[in-house]
């Protein structure tokens, strides 16, 4: 099963979807990419994920580019920018999908504010990527 998750840079909420589904079976063979991939994974990030002992240090933001000729069963997008740019794939997707949520690097406050909200996203990504999991992927 071959799953691309979709988001623009690549350094949050598609980070977290990725090291889920990872988490809830290793043997997905899953990517995260971004339409406009930043330059490194958000820090907070990988602290919020560090805390629940998802260790995404060595991730690295990927262009959606390098991902059109293949084929996936999921292409998943995680932010409505990705849904609005998607490029369209060349390889064979056999169904698209979007899970959106906020964006937790607009959050503002002090750094446990901040953390806070990007805590609450990662939760909800957990829920709705394990529904995901329950419902599509997992082998009965």
């Amino acid at each position: 099963m071959k799953i691309l998750i979709l988001c623009t840079g690549n350094s949050c909420r598609s980070q977290m979807a990725e090291g889920f589904l990872k988490s809830f079976d290793s043997s997905l063979d899953v990517f995260s990419a971004g339409t406009d991939p930043a330059n490194q994974v958000n820090p907070n990030t990988i602290i919020v994920m560090k805390e629940i002992g998802i260790d995404i240090t060595m991730n690295t933001p990927k262009s959606v580019i390098q991902f059109l000729n293949k084929n996936f069963d999921y292409v998943i997008t995680v932010c409505g920018g990705a849904k609005e740019t998607c490029p369209v794939f060349l390889g064979k997707v056999r169904e698209r999908r979007h899970i959106g949520f906020d964006d937790p690097a607009e959050a503002a406050g002090s750094k446990h504010e901040i953390l806070a909200v990007y805590r609450r996203i990662r939760d909800e990504i957990k829920d709705q990527f394990y529904e995901f999991y329950k419902l599509k992927l997992k082998i009965r």
